[in-house]
């Protein structure tokens, strides 16, 4: 089939700016050919490249002694004793599930489930981190339902439980939403398996599904902003099998254990490009493939399309030939298909034949390691003005403006559609703060969680970037997990926009800053940029997961509050309002600047919540919604009524850092107290749990009333 010529249009069709092109006639000395020019965009453009931010992505904390390794392979490893690690990563799936919300949620949901067990990790643990338009947009219901079926869908049948994530709300997602998803996995340390092709002449193994049409140029599609022609992009989107995806799993797990596998990568973004070009560039070596030998489901297809396909459920491998026979039979095992597609050369070349033509010869360094790299202008997001006066209002009323609100009413109508049990080894499932699960036939568990306050990061990314992490740093704290590490989900418009990378830097500063401190080094991630419609970026969400370590039952804290409790405030309260909830959901307002974090009070004050686990009945941080929300849910996880002795609008909504609210006996409290004091902890009780009824000061409502509201909200919206 002759391939189209080359012109400016297809050029800019590929997402390759004028400038770029001119490097990749200066790299190849001629024109390339359609085929090579589609191999140049997928390696090229920001989803696979990260060429506007792998320059501040340097800057980031990665290693620590617990780090087994950090960013650059499909997952981060973290070590968790005993010659058992915990494999994690969080990536995006934004446009796609913008386009075609289910199947775009879903092969988010198997892209990273394929990251962890491509390291040889069976995967134990997902979570999502979900952002959508206002649910007076015409789309939003429609996005909610198809993503939330889609993540369930996926998770549900490859049978991993999903332990936690949040959802959120505004209008500046309105024309694209956020799926962000999650994955964690358990290996043994010395069993890890890395990209890095190596030796000359080593078969090139194709397995798994075979390659369609679908998902052609998603990669591309990724990297730009939404107009007028989102139809046309439905075909970029994957469909994902999340059946096949198991198989798949169980295969690759079984193939491992051969000791056939030299070298190993997942087929995500830019499919067969992309897992070809990393394996041979990680390893110094070329590659070539002959693709008449890829298994394919549609007839006909071209080399451009075998190239850039992102068809589901496929891996690619470095074999060890005496071992084929053996690795064969297990994919067979698993009616999966097996297929020797090529072999490692030892030229820097990455050479494509179809039937006996080239389609490509390209120098392979130039595709990965060698890709651009730009120092893109930025400006420092402007100061943030202090916020305008709050008025005093009732404290109930407040409550319920955030409690009616999606974005603080309970989320069981999302996390009720998710199998959160499956393989018996969850302790604690959504709803609560971090997700636990038992590492299986061992004393240690551990915790998951998920944050980020997008209105902090664009009123001040440094201190949002910060609050990010200490949040993270807090949920786990809360059940008792020592912080191990991070992985981070950079999610934020038009990167060519100064403000637009303005507000990246800072983040990064800020997560840096956090990171490095509270000794949670970023192990793994992914960017998201372009995340953009008719011009308008969405809110900065610099999305933060976290995985945190329990070394025994004794020292989970996972109680609820009961009756008599006494309600205790570690940390300080001085009343910030600047970009609250309370601002945004009952006085329509996003003015004053975020709070800010004390990095040496969060240390301190988590270090004094796990060294007095055994005192403490419940415990839950104080983020989004201050000592109201705080105490409301907690009262009503326990289904106890709660009395707090203010009634001041600043002093029960004000959101400042470093705060974790705890229930405990009496005795219990006098005993924390002590221990506080010796320890330099600012602490005191604010109240009681008991009765019926929520009482913040004078004002008061019957528990139940605000129950229903809480529990009711969501579904009423989008049921």
């Amino acid at each position: 089939m002759t391939e189209p010529a080359i012109t400016e249009e297809i050029i800019a069709a590929h997402g390759l700016k004028p400038e770029e092109y001119a490097e990749i006639l200066r790299i190849l000395n001629r024109e390339p050919t359609f085929t090579e020019l589609g191999i140049f965009s997928a390696m090229w453009n920001e989803h696979c490249s990260y060429k506007s931010s792998k320059l501040h992505l340097r800057k980031l904390p990665t290693s620590g002694p617990q780090v087994i390794c950090g960013p650059g392979e499909n997952a981060g490893v973290v070590d968790i004793g005993d010659g058992q690690a915990v494999v994690f990563k969080m990536e995006s799936h934004n446009h796609p599930s913008y386009i075609e919300p289910y199947q775009g949620a879903a092969t988010g949901v198997g892209g990273i489930l394929r990251d962890v067990f491509t390291m040889g990790a069976r995967p134990i643990a997902a979570m999502n981190s979900l952002s959508f338009g206002v649910k007076e947009h015409p789309k939003t219901k429609q996005l909610v339902h198809g993503v939330v079926e889609g993540v369930g869908g996926y998770g549900n049948c490859f049978g991993v439980p999903t332990v936690g994530g949040e959802v959120r709300f505004h209008a500046a997602y309105n024309g694209n939403c956020l799926v962000n998803a999650f994955a964690a996995g358990l290996a043994d340390a010395d069993k890890i398996f890395y990209s890095a092709a190596s030796g000359v002449g080593m078969p090139v193994v194709y397995l798994g599904a075979k390659t369609g049409r679908d998902g052609v140029g998603g990669a591309t599609m990724a990297s730009a902003e939404f107009d007028d022609s989102i139809e046309e992009k439905r075909p970029t989107v994957q469909v994902g099998d999340p059946f096949t995806e198991k198989c798949l799993m169980e295969a690759t797990l079984e193939l491992m254990r051969t000791g056939a596998v030299i070298s190993i990568q997942d087929m995500g973004a830019a499919g067969l490009t992309c897992s070809a070009v990393e394996m041979g560039d990680k390893g110094g070596l070329g590659v070539r493939l002959d693709l008449e030998n890829v298994p394919q489901r549609e007839p006909n297809m071209t080399a451009y399309e075998m190239m850039l396909s992102e068809s589901q459920e496929r891996m690619l491998m470095v074999l060890k030939p005496e071992k084929e026979a053996e690795a064969r039979a297990v994919f067979e095992k698993w009616d999966l298909d097996f297929a020797i597609v090529g072999e490692t050369i030892e030229e820097d070349r990455f050479l494509i034949m179809h039937n006996g033509t080239c389609m490509a010869d390209l120098p392979l360094s130039t595709l990965a390691s060698s890709a651009p790299e730009y120092d893109r202008p930025w400006v420092p997001t402007p100061e943030a003005e202090q916020v305008a006066d709050v008025p005093q209002i009732d404290a109930i009323d407040g409550l319920k403006g955030l409690i009616s609100s999606p974005n603080y009413a309970s989320k069981a109508w999302v996390y009720e559609q998710y199998d959160t049990q499956v393989m018996a080894d969850s302790v604690r499932t959504p709803g609560l703060g971090a997700g636990v699960i038992r590492v299986h036939g061992t004393p240690k568990m551990l915790a998951f969680t998920s944050d980020v306050t997008p209105r902090y990061v664009r009123a001040n990314p440094v201190e949002g970037g910060k609050q990010a992490v200490a949040e993270a740093y807090r949920n786990l704290s809360a059940v008792g997990a020592l912080p191990l590490a991070t992985t981070d989900n950079l999610n934020f418009g038009n990167p060519e926009k100064p403000e637009i990378m303005g507000q990246f830097v800072g983040a990064l500063d800020g997560i840096g800053q956090a990171v490095a401190f509270l000794d949670m080094p970023i192990v793994s991630g992914n960017v998201s940029l372009y995340n953009e419609s008719y011009g308008e970026g969405i809110l900065p969400t610099p999305t933060i997961g976290a995985v945190g370590l329990i070394a025994s039952e004794n020292d989970l804290i996972a109680g609820l509050a009961n009756e008599g409790d006494i309600a205790v405030l570690v940390g300080e309260t001085k009343g910030l309002l600047g970009q609250s909830a309370l601002l945004y959901e009952v006085f329509n307002r996003e003015d004053g600047d975020a709070p800010h974090v004390d990095l040496h009070a969060e240390k301190r004050n988590g270090e004094f919540i796990r060294a007095n686990g055994k005192l403490i009945g419940a415990v839950t941080d104080l983020s989004d919604g201050g000592l109201a929300l705080a105490a409301f849910e907690m009262a009503e996880a326990a289904g106890v009524g709660v009395t707090l002795d203010s009634d001041d609008t600043a002093t029960l909504f004000g959101e400042d850092q470093a705060r974790y609210l705890v229930a405990c006996s009496f005795d219990a409290a006098e005993a924390l107290m002590a221990a506080a004091s010796q320890a330099g902890v600012p602490i005191a009780t604010v109240g009681k749990f008991g009765g019926d009824t929520v009482k913040f000061g004078t004002s008061s409502a019957p528990l139940a009333e605000l129950s229903a509201i809480y529990r009711g909200t969501f579904g009423e919206i989008f049921g």
